[in-house]
């Protein structure tokens, strides 16, 4: 079992998690409402994550591994890279 929480990812972890992924920010998150918009080819709709708060909160982080079919493991390995 793991002892790293979801919850305690900072933004700019998190976005260097999503450029490692092949991921390419298509809408950034300046002006109202502080959401940035990832995208990758493969994938059939945008990734969206709140940049206004941080860490980025665990539905969040979740909503993203669901969409990128990752489980926690090897979302937590990758984040070591």
């Amino acid at each position: 079992m793991s002892t790293q929480k979801l919850s305690n990812i900072p933004v700019r972890e998190f976005r260097k998690f999503l450029e490692n992924q092949g991921l390419k920010m298509i809408k950034e998150g300046r002006g109202r409402g502080g959401h940035e918009k990832w995208s990758r080819s493969d994938l059939n709709r945008p990734v969206t994550i709140q940049t206004h708060i941080d860490p980025v909160p665990e539905f969040i982080v979740k909503q993203v591994l669901r969409h990128l079919e990752m489980d926690k493991k090897t979302f937590f390995a990758a984040l070591k890279k």
